[in-house]
């Protein structure tokens, strides 16, 4: 498995099959083991051995402690790696994120039409799911492009409702 560690604003690249570890360009032989009753792990490379703390934050996020000095680390796998990478250039593209159906649901109402200037906050248009009413609101300040729903439709989570333009307001 294929992975990119960002550890101090620099990115490395990580090959994990089995005991092979191939850093950048180099490789190594590396086992990575819980010392039992401790929070510590023995990373094992190329028979040297060295112990350090692992604390996960969050999803890929972690804080290693290795000879007394803390680093922040994120590993990202190649798939996330190329997902946010799509991502990020579509975000470029659009500029000002368009807003999506956070859940399944029935139209009520579009408060908003293309052309019209919303501030942060505004609501834009109301959902129904699960027999609550659900204001969606603009997340920036942004000019309508284009409504891509009506009152009365049935949408799908993750489901375009409503586009801006670049820039906000």
């Amino acid at each position: 498995m294929k992975y990119t560690v960002t550890v101090a604003g620099r990115e490395i690249d990580v090959e994990v099959d089995g005991q092979r570890v191939t850093v950048g360009s180099k490789g190594h032989t590396a086992t990575l083991a819980g010392i039992p009753g401790t929070p510590l792990r023995q990373l094992v490379v190329d028979g040297r051995p060295t112990e350090l703390g692992l604390e996960r934050h969050e999803a890929g996020r972690w804080a290693v402690t290795m000879l007394g000095e803390r680093w922040e680390a994120e590993v990202v796998d190649e798939r996330t790696r190329h997902i946010r990478s799509l991502t990020a250039n579509a975000g470029a593209i659009r500029g000002t994120p368009p807003l999506k159906a956070p859940m399944p649901g029935l139209v009520l109402r579009v408060l908003a039409e293309p052309g019209q200037t919303v501030s942060a906050g505004a609501g834009v248009v109301v959902l129904e799911a699960m027999k609550m009413e659900n204001e969606l609101r603009a997340t920036i300040g942004s000019v309508v492009r284009a409504v891509r729903v009506k009152a009365g439709e049935v949408v799908e989570k993750g489901q375009v409702l409503v586009e801006f333009d670049s820039g906000s307001t």
